[in-house]
């Protein structure tokens, strides 16, 4: 079981909007319109002995997640971005077909917000010990939404860069925004957790 905070009331959402927290699939953070997608991939991108990274996933690949061990699959790409992407619905029918928890937490481009790592931390707490599988279109969005989640938890930032630029994720802009998280996580609160 991996254990997180409960999210931050209005802190975390101040730090939210402060850094801009949006991991689009553009350089530039914007998205396009959709488009054909001319190649799925099967990389599994290894974050921590518990968490991997994917760009998008087909149907073929939940066997390959299910030898792996995968307990759980975290699905942040909304459907529809692109032709050809296989749906939502589709990849849930095969991890529950080969025994795999799935849920869908969709990053569209309004961003990274404080509902997307609650239903992460979440999702990670009702898991069953095992590798968790997180993808999107590049593996980008997936990566970032942990990265926020343990930020909120206490992880050190410089370690949670470390860890996603090991998997060749490049999260480094986004430290200001986890640094405001990860010292908000040390601050005694005195409200409920929203």
């Amino acid at each position: 079981m991996r254990i997180f905070i409960a999210p931050l009331a209005l802190t975390a959402s101040v730090a939210f909007a402060e850094a801009g927290a949006y991991a689009g699939s553009g350089a530039n953070g914007s998205e396009a319109a959709p488009q054909e997608e001319t190649q799925m991939t099967d990389t599994f991108k290894k974050v921590s002995d518990e968490f991997w990274v994917a760009p998008q996933i087909s149907v073929n690949d939940i066997q390959k997640a299910a030898a792996m061990g995968v307990k759980l699959i975290i699905n942040n790409r909304p459907d529809g971005e692109a032709i050809g992407q296989p749906k939502s619905a589709d990849i849930e029918a095969a991890a529950t077909a080969a025994g795999i928890a799935y849920i869908n937490i969709p990053v569209d481009r309004t961003g990274i917000s404080p509902n997307h790592t609650a239903a992460f931390e979440t999702a990670m707490n009702d898991a069953e010990d095992g590798p968790v599988l997180a993808f999107c279109r590049s593996g980008m969005r997936s990566i970032l939404v942990r990265s926020y989640a343990e930020a909120r938890f206490g992880k050190p930032v410089d370690l949670i860069i470390s860890e996603a630029a090991d998997a060749g994720y490049d999260i480094s802009g986004h430290e200001p925004a986890m640094t405001l998280l990860h010292d908000a996580s040390k601050t005694p609160r005195t409200e409920p957790p929203v």
